[in-house]
């Protein structure tokens, strides 16, 4: 069965950032889809919602040296 999401996709527009931020993403073993939904709930001050941890910048930037 294919992936039926509960929510429809949603666009927005986003820079070379994208690229970094999948990366870091990938440096805490998580989606970039969860980490933006965490941020989202912090923003609009859901109860309980913490800013979601960020990586160490080391990680994605030897990533970036060694394309």
């Amino acid at each position: 069965m294919p992936n039926q999401p509960k929510t429809p996709a949603r666009q927005m527009r986003i820079g070379d950032e994208w690229y970094d931020f999948d990366l870091a993403a990938k440096a805490q073993d998580t989606e970039r889809a969860a980490v933006i939904r965490a941020f989202i709930d912090w923003y609009i001050q859901r109860p309980g919602a913490e800013l979601p941890e960020r990586p160490n910048a080391s990680y994605w930037r030897k990533a970036q040296a060694d394309d």
